[in-house]
């Protein structure tokens, strides 16, 4: 519930539903992943937050990120951190959501390059794409080296808001500026 502010859940089986407002004012919950430990966690768009979801209580725990940070799309790690795309400033970055430490990295394409779609393949490589340069391009950032490498979306992306990555390391990407799915070996 973007503009409204909460954030909700739906027990399908009893058809109980349930909301919570997000406690920043204007944070237009957007983007959403669970967490191995089975933890919601939402990026709060309009502000520079993430925040967790406890799922018994349903209580939000807020995390913050550096000033100016609006994050899009999360992924989660095999270690647990979640990766997020920041849109406004042109950043990858990396929460701890124990420990709430953030690191980030300047996107290849720079400030106005708009990432948007992440995904992490079973190796713990990151992949996202970069909205605001045309053609889109699809980086890789190997968490290990901390090196970025990236290669313009043959179909131009368009948008690319989402992608998935499958259990056998393929990546989906949803073309919404072009009416196109890529789908990518990045085993090759």
């Amino acid at each position: 519930m973007q503009r409204a502010n909460h954030v909700g859940r739906l027990d399908p089986q009893s058809g109980k539903f349930e909301l919570r407002e997000v406690p920043t004012r204007g944070a237009s919950p957007y983007g959403i992943v669970i967490s191995a430990q089975g933890v919601p966690v939402f990026c709060e768009f309009g502000s520079n937050k993430l925040a967790s979801i406890d799922p018994e209580t349903m209580a939000i725990r807020e995390h913050t990120l550096p000033k100016g940070a609006r994050p899009r799309r999360l992924a989660v790690a095999p270690d647990g951190s979640i990766y997020y795309s920041d849109h406004a400033r042109g950043y990858l970055g990396r929460l701890d959501p124990a420990t709430d430490k953030v690191e980030e990295w300047p996107s290849p394409g720079g400030p106005s390059s708009r990432p948007y779609g992440i995904a992490i393949v079973p190796d713990g490589t990151v992949w996202y794409s970069e909205s605001g340069v045309t053609p889109n391009t699809l980086v890789r950032f190997d968490p290990r080296s901390k090196q970025f490498s990236s290669t313009p979306i043959p179909s131009g992306g368009g948008v690319v808001r989402n992608m998935v990555a499958t259990p056998s390391g393929q990546l989906y990407l949803a073309c919404s500026g072009v009416n196109k799915v890529a789908v990518v070996d990045v085993a090759r």
